[in-house]
Order: structure tokens, then C-alpha cells, then sequence
């Protein structure tokens, strides 16, 4: 079998779930699990968006709010009654566009950025609600679901941020970090039930979020690293391969997919 046969046949007969599908990196993901053969299932908070990507990998689509943990146990749960699960990508993220305006603003005016000082409780809470406590409740109905067949693989989304951390960007980089810590932890308990756990942690990527990052930072952001901004199309290449049986020896990974803007170690 040559090696595009391979690929193709990669999620034949499996079952995915991606939230935050309906767009950007999810939508990219979801085209690519159907390509190589799985049945999708795409969850996004706006559902005519899950929809429509759903209807175009001849999926199901189903409007979702990651921060309801009510609502993702019941789509976990509807998924399954179907039939096993074996594919979950959490892909569902925001940043904050209102502390993007104020380092527009600062860049315009030539001021050092203030966004803490500015922050307020529920700009905090959204993005840690959306990120982190929703990573959390994908998570754990993933684990739920999975451990009684001890297979399965799953993979959440961060971002270099959380190790590049950029100004203004408290509640955002900090909860990237959260989810990185809390996936990793989850990786090491779930395996013991065959299930496998990594996450991705992009750089710039090209999606409708990114349309909204101030010009001045895009700017710097793009003048950094061999690539530049990565398109959904390449994040998809890397999740799908952590979710893959071609890394069944990969457990707890962080793979920064940046373009070269900086490693860890």
C-alpha cells in the first residue's frame, strides 16, 4: 500500500468529535478526519456554523457552549449511544477583543499598552471559562466515554502563547497554560485506560480570530520565526497526526506548531 493510501485509510471506520468546528482550525480539522475516512461530528457555539462544515464532510452538526458542562455530557453521551468514540479534538477557543482594542489604541498613540489595570472580573472569567473550564468539561466527557473500550485519542489546543507570553495577553496566555498543565496531568491518568491525551500549541495562525490581533502586533508576530503565520489547513496536519495511530507512543506531548519562533526545553 503505498504511503497516500496509508494516509487515507488513517481514521477509516472511527468516529470523531471536534468542538469549535465550525470555523477556523476546527472546520480545517474536520475536513481533514472525513478525507481519511472518519464519521464527524462537529460542536460549535454557533450551530448554523457546525452545520454548515458538517454538511460539508457529511457529518453531524450540533450547537454547543463549551462552558455548559451540562451540554457536552449530552452530546458525549448522544454521540455514543450511536456507536463508540474514538476521535475527540478540542479545538474551541476565544480571545479577547476588547483588549485587543486597547493595545490598537496604545500602538496608535504611541503609550505603553494597559490592559491589566483595565481588565475587568467578567473579561477574566470569559476566557478562562471558555479555555480552560471548557478544555476541562471536553475532557473529562471524553475520558468518560472512552474508558470503558480502554482506546481512544484526544487532543486539545493551546498556543505558544503560554510560553511566549505577549503583552496585553494576561487571561489569554494564562489559560493556554492551564490547559496545557491540565491535559498533560489528564494524559498520564487516562492512559492507564488506553486512552491517549496531547495537546497542540500553535503560533499565528490565520484564522477569523487572528483577523482581529492588532496590526502592530500581527506585524511583529509575522517578523518572527522562519514561516510566519501557519494556515488552519497545517495545524489540522499536526492534530490529526497526534490523533493518529502513527503516534500511539506519543502521551502528554505539547507540540509547538510556531514556525520556528522560539523552542522549549
Amino acid at each position: 500500500m503505498n504511503e497516500n493510501a496509508l494516509t487515507a485509510a488513517r481514521f477509516a471506520g472511527r468516529t470523531a468529535l471536534v468542538s469549535g468546528g465550525g470555523s477556523g482550525i476546527g472546520a480545517a480539522v474536520a475536513r481533514r478526519l472525513a478525507a481519511e475516512g472518519a464519521a464527524v461530528h462537529v460542536a460549535d457555539v454557533v450551530g448554523e456554523n457546525a452545520a454548515a462544515v458538517a454538511a460539508e464532510v457529511g457529518g453531524t452538526g450540533y450547537g454547543v457552549d463549551v462552558t455548559d458542562a451540562a451540554a457536552v455530557d449530552a452530546l458525549v453521551e448522544g454521540i455514543v449511544t450511536q456507536g463508540p468514540l474514538d476521535v475527540v479534538v478540542h479545538t474551541a477557543g476565544v480571545d479577547d477583543p476588547v483588549a485587543k482594542a486597547w493595545i490598537r489604541e496604545a500602538g496608535e498613540g504611541d503609550a505603553p499598552v494597559d490592559v491589566i489595570a483595565r481588565l475587568s472580573d467578567e473579561q477574566w472569567r470569559r476566557v478562562l471559562a471558555i479555555n480552560l473550564d471548557g478544555t476541562f468539561h471536553v475532557l473529562r466527557a471524553a475520558v468518560r466515554a472512552m474508558r470503558p473500550r480502554r482506546s481512544g485519542a484526544v487532543v486539545t489546543v493551546g498556543s505558544s502563547a503560554a510560553f511566549d507570553t505577549l503583552v496585553g495577553y494576561p487571561h489569554y496566555a494564562a489559560s493556554k497554560a492551564a490547559v496545557h498543565a491540565l491535559s498533560q496531568s489528564v494524559a498520564k491518568e487516562a492512559i492507564a485506560y488506553g486512552i491517549r491525551v496531547n495537546t497542540v500549541a500553535p503560533g499565528p495562525v490565520d484564522t477569523p480570530m487572528a483577523g482581529r490581533t492588532p496590526a502592530s502586533v500581527r506585524a511583529a508576530m509575522e517578523a518572527t520565526g522562519a514561516i510566519g503565520y501557519a494556515s488552519a489547513e497545517e495545524l489540522a496536519d499536526n492534530i490529526c497526526y497526534l490523533a493518529s495511530p502513527g503516534a500511539a507512543n506519543v502521551v502528554g506531548a505539547v507540540l509547538l506548531s510556531n514556525g520556528g519562533r522560539f523552542t522549549v526545553s
